[in-house]
């Protein structure tokens, strides 16, 4: 199930909306920010249920 999820760039501040698979359960992943072009970590959490819980993000090497 993809979901819309609004975050803030760890590293330049700016908002935007990015994509996110809930399907593949909770994971992590790299995706770069569509302003700065910055690697950012996602942290994404999902529920037993299947559904999306918790969107965080975090520098690369914080």
């Amino acid at each position: 199930m993809l979901n819309e999820w609004q975050i803030d760039c760890p590293y330049c501040g700016e908002n935007f909306i990015t994509t996110v698979d809930a399907s593949a359960g909770s994971q992590q992943y790299v995706e770069d920010c569509q302003v700065c072009c910055s690697p950012i970590v996602f942290h994404i959490t999902v529920a037993t249920d299947g559904v999306l819980a918790a969107v965080d993000v975090n520098r690369e090497n914080d």
